[in-house]
């Protein structure tokens, strides 16, 4: 961790403890190299709009770690599609290293970063894949499937129907709560539940949404 990132231990530590999430020291210390990383690299690959590394930590660090609990009652299997500069997965597989990440995106320049990510943060629960979501065949379904500000629900679950089953998870993750997507969602989705999420520091409304293949 570098030194100019000291400051925003404060933050990271207080602010997971209001979402009752536990980082230990390594944790803590990977986050924060994470965000390093993630500033660093944004300045020539434009990995996120935000600038300041004191907003990443809200906005990226504490809004991916908000879905922790919705992550631990889930299996051992998550997928985090159009993954971008890795977020909700890089932070939940600092969180969780017992259970494994998949980190999907089309673009090649969010690949290498995530991949750098990695290697530098020695990551061995992560695995990047450089792949539209609709060409991508795992051998077998994933537990959860996660995206963050990634596509409408009606896309989201489209693209990633062939990567669930009947016991998949997909958590969506928003902003003000999308009723113009949930009238969209695919007769074989239903909405299992639309929860509000409080995320310290973040300005705005947050809003995770758990949905359940049906057929």
């Amino acid at each position: 961790m570098g030194i100019e990132y000291a400051p925003h231990a404060e933050e990271l530590k207080q602010g997971a403890m209001l979402l009752d999430v536990v980082l230990n020291d390594t944790q803590q210390e990977l986050l924060l190299a994470y965000l390093a990383l993630l500033n660093k690299w944004n300045k020539a690959y434009n990995l996120t709009a935000v600038r300041d590394p004191a907003e990443m930590v809200s906005r990226h660090l504490l809004d991916s770690l908000s879905v922790a609990p919705y992550v631990r009652q889930g299996g051992s299997r998550w997928l985090d599609v159009g993954s971008g500069g890795g977020m909700p997965g890089i932070p939940l597989a600092i969180l969780f290293p017992e259970r494994s990440f998949t980190l999907l995106d089309s673009n090649g320049k969010k690949t290498r970063f995530l991949t750098q990510v990695k290697l530098e943060l020695k990551l061995p629960n992560l695995d990047v894949v450089h792949s539209r979501v609709e060409q991508f065949r795992p051998e077998q379904a994933f537990n959860g499937i996660t995206s963050r500000a990634f596509s409408s629900l009606d896309d989201f679950t489209n693209w990633t129907r062939h990567l669930g089953d009947l016991d998949t998870r997909w958590l969506a993750m928003k902003g003000v709560q999308p009723d113009d997507e949930l009238q969209a969602l695919p007769a074989d989705f239903q909405l299992e539940h639309c929860l509000v999420l409080k995320v310290p520091g973040c300005q705005g409304q947050r809003h995770l949404l758990i949905l359940r293949r049906t057929s």
